[in-house]
């Protein structure tokens, strides 16, 4: 596993930047036209999806996420300490540090 990672998100509505805008648009006309009337065809036309001969990794996450979590300036602290943010864009360019 790497030692840091690094995270750097765009703003809203660019999606140009965002790897997973630039596939959906693949996909969508890939199923132009098919009826989408449940999860199982969604996935089997997810999956026949080919890009310059190869298949994506295509998988149903169940979890429910809640929503308006957030969490105080206390819990905050430690985990802004692993932070180190771009001078030019800190809201948007994170590195984030191991423990």
């Amino acid at each position: 596993m790497a030692n840091q990672y690094d995270c750097f998100t765009t703003p809203p509505y660019h999606s140009k930047y965002n790897p997973i805008e630039r596939c959906w648009g693949i996909l969508e006309q890939h199923w132009n036209g098919t009826k989408l009337i449940d999860m199982p065809t969604m996935l089997a036309w997810a999956q026949s999806l080919t890009w310059k001969g190869i298949h994506p990794v295509v998988e149903l996450n169940p979890s429910v996420y809640q929503k308006g979590i957030a969490l105080t300036k206390r819990e905050m602290k430690p985990i802004e300490r692993r932070l180190e943010r771009d001078p030019i864009l800190p809201k948007w360019d994170i590195l984030i540090r191991p423990n």
